[in-house]
């Protein structure tokens, strides 16, 4: 599971504790693999991320990269920026863990690298 995916978790109730916000990603198991760097790419996905969570989602797999604690004005032109951001969300990937949900705990598995959202009957 790439950041970038876990950033962009379906809104709605049953999945309401998965938000990225407010998930926490516990990684067993994280690799990086090497991506062609897309600065537009990159820099037209910023204004669609929650930045809060993406830096709380960088911290559970150990990768925050120096990355701000809040998105600085003209991060457009910040190459070095734009940079680290295309290693958190493309290059680095949770293969095995979980996501989990701050209300109720329950533990949503990541195996080879997709997580399992699946929920139970009486969830639906």
């Amino acid at each position: 599971m790439k950041l970038i995916s876990s950033n962009s978790l379906p809104e709605g109730p049953a999945l309401s504790c998965l938000r990225p916000c407010r998930s926490e990603a516990k990684a067993d198991e994280v690799k990086t693999v090497d991506i062609d760097f897309d600065q537009e790419f990159i820099s037209r996905m910023i204004h669609k991320l929650d930045w809060k969570a993406l830096i709380f989602a960088a911290q559970c797999v150990g990768h925050q990269e120096d990355l701000p604690d809040s998105l600085p004005d003209g991060y457009e032109g910040d190459e070095d920026l734009l940079k680290k951001l295309h290693h958190i969300l493309l290059e680095v990937e949770v293969t095995s863990g979980c996501l989990v949900c701050p209300e109720t705990q329950r533990k949503f598995p990541i195996t080879n690298g997709i997580p399992n959202m699946l929920l139970n009957e009486d969830e639906v």
